[in-house]
């Protein structure tokens, strides 16, 4: 059973260009992942500065591939003065079943 979260990422205004821009840079190597099936961020089309990202992976061990690896670690660290709270994960289950 695939493991699928919705990432919510409440950024501070001033760094929003900037985390969108950190974020895009590993769309093309996080959706190369063996187990990547969806990795698709987007930005608040109402203007806040928040990201939000659905993730779908082939099973847990994957999502967790995907955060050990040096550029999410990356991202996360330049998070660390960008964010106005922490992001918030929530995993996410099909209606049916």
């Amino acid at each position: 059973m695939s493991y699928t979260v919705f990432a919510t990422i409440p950024v501070k205004p001033e760094h929003m260009d900037a985390a969108c821009e950190a974020v895009a840079s590993i769309v093309p190597a996080t959706r190369d992942e063996d187990g990547c099936i969806a990795f698709e961020p987007r930005r608040a089309a109402d203007g806040s500065s928040s990201i939000m990202i659905f993730e779908q992976w082939a099973n847990r061990e994957a999502f967790d591939f995907h955060h050990a690896q040096d550029y999410t670690k990356d991202v996360f660290a330049k998070y660390e003065n960008w964010l106005q709270s922490a992001p918030e994960l929530v995993e996410v289950k099909p209606l049916e079943g």
